[in-house]
């Protein structure tokens, strides 16, 4: 059985609670945290789930916006589990291709 994972990301909600309505508005915050991102790196941050974030980034984040990480981040299972059918054959295995050149004359 299979799960898979997904989450909601809030920073966006998190940020306007608290009267922060342009993603240029973390640049200084988080400069004095010693997070120095490009405008363009925070505006994906804001308006994209991230795949990959800096520990770093997440907790300056948090204190930034007086937040918990469950605050920003919400775990959520994406699909129900799903049981692989019983008595179903696995794949054979992928065959080689063999590439025969033609002899010269």
């Amino acid at each position: 059985m299979t799960k898979k994972m997904t989450f909601d990301w809030h920073l966006r909600l998190r940020m306007a609670e608290r009267g922060m309505f342009q993603t240029s508005d973390l640049v200084k915050p988080l400069a004095e945290r010693g997070i120095v991102l490009s405008r363009e790196q925070i505006y994906r941050m804001v308006t994209t789930p991230p795949q990959r974030l800096s520990m770093d980034v997440f907790a300056a984040l948090c204190d930034i916006l007086d937040c918990a990480a469950n605050d920003l981040i919400e775990i959520k299972v994406a699909s129900a589990t799903v049981a692989k059918a019983s008595g179903t054959k696995p794949a054979p295995p992928a065959r080689r291709s063999t590439i025969r050149r033609p002899e010269l004359s």
